[in-house]
């Protein structure tokens, strides 16, 4: 879903963000995603990690919406 908005798979930014919350609140202004915290989980170099993780330079964050399986 924040794929489909943003309209790219990824992408490399720059940011004063300090935590992966930080960078998510950033991201949503700069880009206006819908969808709120409670509703995503957040992966920093391949590890689920909580909103409050500290970020550091060359870290790769993913931002997951729930998923349906069956």
């Amino acid at each position: 879903m924040l794929r489909e908005q943003r309209g790219l798979s990824s992408e490399t930014v720059q940011t004063t963000a300090d935590t992966a919350k930080d960078l998510y609140v950033e991201l949503t202004d700069q880009h206006q995603f819908s969808m709120t915290l409670d509703t995503l989980k957040v992966v920093v170099n391949e590890e689920f990690r909580e909103w409050d993780h500290a970020l550091n330079e060359g870290d790769t964050v993913v931002f997951i919406p729930p998923v349906a399986g069956g």
